[in-house]
Protein backbone atom coordinates (compact mmCIF):
# COMPACT_ATOMS: atom_id res chain seq x y z
CA UNK A 1 0.00 0.00 0.00
CA UNK A 2 1.40 3.18 -0.88
CA UNK A 3 1.13 6.29 0.94
CA UNK A 4 0.37 9.97 -0.53
CA UNK A 5 3.15 12.33 -1.26
CA UNK A 6 1.65 14.75 1.47
CA UNK A 7 1.47 12.35 3.72
CA UNK A 8 4.70 11.30 3.99
CA UNK A 9 6.28 14.67 3.84
CA UNK A 10 4.55 15.34 6.92
CA UNK A 11 5.77 12.15 8.83
CA UNK A 12 8.91 13.23 8.04
CA UNK A 13 8.43 16.22 9.69
CA UNK A 14 7.21 14.67 13.01
CA UNK A 15 10.04 11.94 12.67
CA UNK A 16 12.70 15.07 12.89
CA UNK A 17 14.30 15.81 16.09
CA UNK A 18 13.13 18.79 17.67
CA UNK A 19 16.63 19.99 19.09
CA UNK A 20 18.61 19.43 16.08
CA UNK A 21 18.32 23.08 14.92
CA UNK A 22 19.10 24.95 18.81
CA UNK A 23 22.42 23.08 19.69
CA UNK A 24 23.67 26.47 18.61
CA UNK A 25 21.44 28.25 21.20
CA UNK A 26 22.69 26.13 24.19
CA UNK A 27 26.11 26.56 23.34
CA UNK A 28 26.11 30.40 23.06
CA UNK A 29 23.98 30.08 26.61
CA UNK A 30 26.61 28.32 27.75
CA UNK A 31 29.37 30.74 27.15
CA UNK A 32 27.76 33.74 27.95
CA UNK A 33 26.92 32.06 31.64
CA UNK A 34 30.77 31.52 31.49
CA UNK A 35 31.73 34.71 30.39
CA UNK A 36 29.51 36.47 32.97
CA UNK A 37 30.71 33.92 35.96
CA UNK A 38 34.75 34.89 34.77
CA UNK A 39 33.64 39.08 34.81
CA UNK A 40 32.30 38.38 38.48
CA UNK A 41 34.89 36.45 39.51
CA UNK A 42 37.58 38.79 38.64
CA UNK A 43 35.53 41.74 40.34
CA UNK A 44 35.50 40.05 43.46
CA UNK A 45 39.33 39.01 43.23
CA UNK A 46 39.50 42.48 42.58
CA UNK A 47 37.49 43.97 45.34
CA UNK A 48 39.38 41.78 47.86
CA UNK A 49 42.47 42.62 46.83
CA UNK A 50 41.49 46.70 47.20
CA UNK A 51 40.40 45.64 50.40
CA UNK A 52 42.85 43.71 51.58
CA UNK A 53 45.40 46.97 50.28
CA UNK A 54 43.18 49.63 52.42
CA UNK A 55 43.31 47.32 56.07
CA UNK A 56 47.37 47.27 55.03
CA UNK A 57 47.34 51.19 54.75
CA UNK A 58 45.48 51.52 57.54
CA UNK A 59 47.37 49.30 59.81
CA UNK A 60 50.44 50.74 59.19
CA UNK A 61 48.63 54.43 59.08
CA UNK A 62 47.55 53.49 63.24
CA UNK A 63 51.41 51.95 63.68
CA UNK A 64 53.19 55.29 62.84
CA UNK A 65 50.62 57.48 64.70
CA UNK A 66 51.52 55.02 67.80
CA UNK A 67 54.76 55.35 67.03
CA UNK A 68 54.99 59.20 67.01
CA UNK A 69 52.11 59.45 70.51
CA UNK A 70 55.09 56.83 71.80
CA UNK A 71 57.61 59.99 71.18
CA UNK A 72 55.73 62.27 72.96
CA UNK A 73 55.36 60.44 75.77
CA UNK A 74 59.39 59.99 76.16
CA UNK A 75 59.68 63.80 75.22
CA UNK A 76 57.60 64.74 78.43
CA UNK A 77 59.20 62.36 81.22
CA UNK A 78 62.84 64.10 79.58
CA UNK A 79 61.58 67.23 80.43
CA UNK A 80 60.00 66.43 83.81
CA UNK A 81 63.33 64.50 84.90
CA UNK A 82 65.04 67.85 83.73
CA UNK A 83 62.93 69.85 85.90
CA UNK A 84 63.61 67.70 88.88
CA UNK A 85 65.43 68.87 91.87
CA UNK A 86 68.02 66.61 91.80
CA UNK A 87 68.93 67.28 88.04
CA UNK A 88 68.57 70.93 88.68
CA UNK A 89 72.83 71.94 89.48
CA UNK A 90 73.49 69.44 86.89
CA UNK A 91 73.35 71.46 82.94
CA UNK A 92 72.21 68.43 81.33
CA UNK A 93 70.24 65.73 80.89
CA UNK A 94 70.68 62.32 82.83
CA UNK A 95 73.00 60.38 81.52
CA UNK A 96 70.40 57.23 80.99
CA UNK A 97 68.86 59.08 78.48
CA UNK A 98 71.66 59.87 76.23
CA UNK A 99 72.09 57.91 73.28
CA UNK A 100 75.85 57.06 74.73
CA UNK A 101 73.57 55.17 77.07
CA UNK A 102 70.77 53.78 74.64
CA UNK A 103 68.62 56.56 75.25
CA UNK A 104 66.67 58.42 72.85
CA UNK A 105 68.53 62.01 73.29
CA UNK A 106 71.78 62.51 70.90
CA UNK A 107 74.73 62.92 73.15
CA UNK A 108 75.64 66.32 70.94
CA UNK A 109 72.25 68.02 72.30
CA UNK A 110 72.32 67.08 76.04
CA UNK A 111 73.47 70.54 77.38
CA UNK A 112 71.44 72.39 74.93
CA UNK A 113 68.09 70.40 75.03
CA UNK A 114 68.44 70.92 79.63
CA UNK A 115 69.03 74.90 78.60
CA UNK A 116 65.66 75.01 76.92
CA UNK A 117 63.50 73.17 78.71
CA UNK A 118 64.76 75.77 81.52
CA UNK A 119 64.30 78.69 79.05
CA UNK A 120 67.34 79.97 79.17
CA UNK A 121 68.17 83.35 76.98
CA UNK A 122 69.33 82.53 72.96
CA UNK A 123 68.77 79.12 72.98
CA UNK A 124 66.87 77.76 70.07
CA UNK A 125 65.33 81.06 69.30
CA UNK A 126 64.08 80.14 65.79
CA UNK A 127 62.59 76.64 67.06
CA UNK A 128 60.44 78.68 69.07
CA UNK A 129 58.61 80.41 66.19
CA UNK A 130 59.07 77.83 63.87
CA UNK A 131 57.78 74.16 64.24
CA UNK A 132 59.99 71.08 63.44
CA UNK A 133 63.07 74.14 63.29
CA UNK A 134 66.07 72.04 64.38
CA UNK A 135 67.94 72.79 68.07
CA UNK A 136 71.34 72.53 67.19
CA UNK A 137 73.53 73.61 64.12
CA UNK A 138 73.63 70.57 62.54
CA UNK A 139 69.95 69.46 62.42
CA UNK A 140 70.40 66.79 65.03
CA UNK A 141 66.20 66.32 66.12
CA UNK A 142 66.53 66.49 70.71
CA UNK A 143 64.70 62.84 70.58
CA UNK A 144 65.75 60.17 68.01
CA UNK A 145 63.33 56.44 68.70
CA UNK A 146 63.05 53.40 67.10
CA UNK A 147 59.43 51.62 67.44
CA UNK A 148 57.81 48.98 65.34
CA UNK A 149 60.08 49.61 62.44
CA UNK A 150 59.53 53.60 62.72
CA UNK A 151 62.46 55.84 62.98
CA UNK A 152 60.85 58.77 64.92
CA UNK A 153 62.40 62.01 65.93
CA UNK A 154 61.10 64.32 68.61
CA UNK A 155 61.77 68.21 69.03
CA UNK A 156 61.27 70.11 72.19
CA UNK A 157 60.53 73.48 72.38
CA UNK A 158 60.01 75.75 75.32
CA UNK A 159 57.21 78.16 74.42
CA UNK A 160 56.76 80.33 77.30
CA UNK A 161 56.51 80.52 81.71
CA UNK A 162 53.16 80.38 83.52
CA UNK A 163 53.04 82.50 86.70
CA UNK A 164 50.54 81.49 89.18
CA UNK A 165 48.21 84.04 90.29
CA UNK A 166 48.17 83.19 94.07
CA UNK A 167 52.19 83.72 94.73
CA UNK A 168 52.73 85.38 91.81
CA UNK A 169 56.04 83.40 90.90
CA UNK A 170 56.62 81.16 87.77
CA UNK A 171 55.86 77.64 88.67
CA UNK A 172 54.99 76.45 85.85
CA UNK A 173 56.63 76.21 82.10
CA UNK A 174 55.16 75.41 78.65
CA UNK A 175 56.56 73.04 76.16
CA UNK A 176 55.67 72.27 72.68
CA UNK A 177 56.73 68.80 72.02
CA UNK A 178 56.43 67.38 68.18
CA UNK A 179 57.39 63.95 66.90
CA UNK A 180 57.75 62.35 62.93
CA UNK A 181 57.53 58.69 62.89
CA UNK A 182 58.67 57.58 59.27
CA UNK A 183 59.70 54.20 57.96
CA UNK A 184 61.31 54.49 54.63
CA UNK A 185 60.43 51.06 52.80
CA UNK A 186 57.07 51.51 53.30
CA UNK A 187 56.68 55.55 52.67
CA UNK A 188 54.79 56.05 55.80
CA UNK A 189 54.91 58.84 57.83
CA UNK A 190 52.68 60.67 61.04
CA UNK A 191 53.35 63.47 63.12
CA UNK A 192 51.85 64.30 66.00
CA UNK A 193 51.95 67.73 68.43
CA UNK A 194 50.82 68.35 71.95
CA UNK A 195 51.46 71.61 74.52
CA UNK A 196 52.66 70.32 78.10
CA UNK A 197 52.46 72.36 81.28
CA UNK A 198 55.22 71.09 83.22
CA UNK A 199 55.43 72.30 87.12
CA UNK A 200 58.85 72.75 88.69
CA UNK A 201 58.19 74.19 92.27
CA UNK A 202 56.37 71.33 94.19
CA UNK A 203 57.98 68.18 92.01
CA UNK A 204 58.17 68.20 88.64
CA UNK A 205 54.90 66.72 86.67
CA UNK A 206 53.75 67.16 83.05
CA UNK A 207 50.35 67.33 82.02
CA UNK A 208 49.49 67.45 78.77
CA UNK A 209 47.41 71.17 77.64
CA UNK A 210 46.06 70.22 73.89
Amino acid sequence: MSIPAKDRGAADRVMKPIAAGQRGIALLTVMMLMLIMTVIGVAAITVTGLENRMAGFTRTGESAATAADSCMGVGANIIRQALAPTNVGTGAIPLAYLSTAGGPVPATNSVILFQEIYGMAGIDAAAVSTKNSPDTAAGVPNLVLTVNGFTVNGDIDFLYNEKTAATGKSETNVYRINCVATNVATGTSSSVTAVYGCTFVSGSECTKKF
